[in-house]
């Protein structure tokens, strides 16, 4: 998708890799960003300063705080669903209200805020949408299982949507980055990418017209041996 002049809006934009994609985007030429959180204050100022930076307030878990976002900006081509939460918990251990949490958030959330964009994607197209996943929903990792399911239901609802909105002029990527050096996972004792690394490569792959990016060194050697073997990848992931 040519991003010059484009218009896009950020979920999670607040700070981590959702600030990192609002500036790879106006990077690559947007006109208008509109930066997303519920907290919208707290976004970076170095971001806020930006003159095509808008900011909306938008808990994507509230059916009316997206109604209301999608009503303030109607001129959307490319929307960026990074928001999302994470409890740690294994499948048979985990608080499973928290697990429901994550469901709430990183697959119906996500499922949301799409549906209610999608009108105006469609009337803009050519016109895109970006799911960020991660790596872990294509196969778990025991300490965050409730996550992995969390963003493998969105995995699979990015790929019902890819079907569903090819003919609306409205591409899907997903995006599967490993861990990332975000606060989401900070005392986890791990490999993590750059943030500015995950968001240059996930915009890059959106301006390429790439369906699927695995935007970080470690996820692109592991998606490549999922893309071989799936059952693979998942006793890698699971050690065993």
């Amino acid at each position: 998708m040519n991003l010059n002049e484009s218009v896009a809006l950020v979920t999670g934009a607040n700070r981590g890799l959702g600030a990192r994609l609002v500036q790879e985007l106006l990077r690559a030429g947007a006109a208008k960003v509109y930066t997303t959180s519920r907290t919208p204050g707290a976004v970076a100022a170095d971001v806020a300063a930006d003159p095509r930076v808008t900011t909306l307030t938008l808990d994507i878990t509230d059916p009316a705080s997206v109604k209301q976002a999608a009503a303030a900006a109607q001129d959307v081509t490319v929307l960026v669903n990074n928001a999302g939460v994470l409890t740690f918990g294994s499948a048979l251990d985990g608080d499973l209200d928290a697990f429901e949490r994550d469901l709430r958030t990183n697959y119906l959330g996500t499922l949301r805020v799409t549906r209610a964009f999608v009108p105006a994607l469609e009337r803009n197209a050519p016109a895109a949408v970006v799911n960020v996943l991660t790596l872990i929903a294509l196969a778990p990792v025991t300490p965050m299982a409730g996550y992995s399911a969390s963003k493998a239901a969105a995995h699979s609802a990015t790929q019902a949507l890819r079907a569903e909105l090819r003919e609306r002029g409205i591409a899907v990527l997903g995006a599967y980055p490993g861990g990332i050096d975000t606060d989401m996972l900070a005392g986890v004792d791990a490999a993590k990418a750059p943030p500015e690394v995950v968001a240059m490569r996930i915009i890059a792959a959106l301006g390429a017209h790439q369906t699927v990016v695995f935007p970080d060194d470690a996820s692109a050697g592991a998606g490549g041996v999922y893309l071989q073997d799936p059952l693979k990848l998942e006793q890698m992931l699971l050690g065993s």
